[in-house]
């Protein structure tokens, strides 16, 4: 069996961040190849976009812990297991951990490659500037005398 692990710090706090890892259907939302998924219990079935999908068991959501697991049970894999981990760092950040453990070897490989792209994704999005916090400027009428008040 082999291992992959990628790692991102995100500008956000762990239950900021934690509140996307933890909530299983949320995957196509930042996970780059995912067009959907549905989620019926442990089970969870995420489709590819190019429509393949894939069946997964969710193995733990412990919000405690903030960890996030599932396996593929794909016939095409063997054996998997990956493993989502948000830590807090201090002034409000995040380590987000996703690890990747497969077999056969090659498909570790490529699942850690895609999530290295995930986490990459999803702190884009948890960093991106909220639009409703900007608030829009009010034109500038003009002065009393008709001038210009630039």
């Amino acid at each position: 069996m082999a291992t992959v692990r990628r790692q991102v710090t995100i500008h956000r706090s762990a239950d900021d961040v934690w509140a996307v890892i933890g909530d299983p259907r949320t995957i196509a939302d930042w996970f780059p190849g995912i067009a959907g998924c549905t989620v019926d219990g442990t089970t969870r079935v995420i489709t590819t976009v190019t429509g393949l999908p894939l069946p997964e068991e969710i193995v733990t959501v412990d919000a405690i812990q903030r960890r996030f697991q599932y396996r593929v049970t794909a016939p095409i894999i063997q054996d998997h297991l990956g493993t989502i981990d948000v830590f807090a760092l201090e002034e409000g950040n995040s380590l987000v951990s996703y690890a990747t453990d497969c077999d056969p070897p090659a498909m570790a490989l490529m699942i850690g490659g895609a999530t290295g792209g995930a986490l990459a994704e999803l702190r884009r999005q948890l960093e991106a500037p909220d639009p409703a916090d900007e608030a829009p400027t009010a034109p500038t009428a003009p002065a009393a005398d008709g001038a210009s008040p630039d």
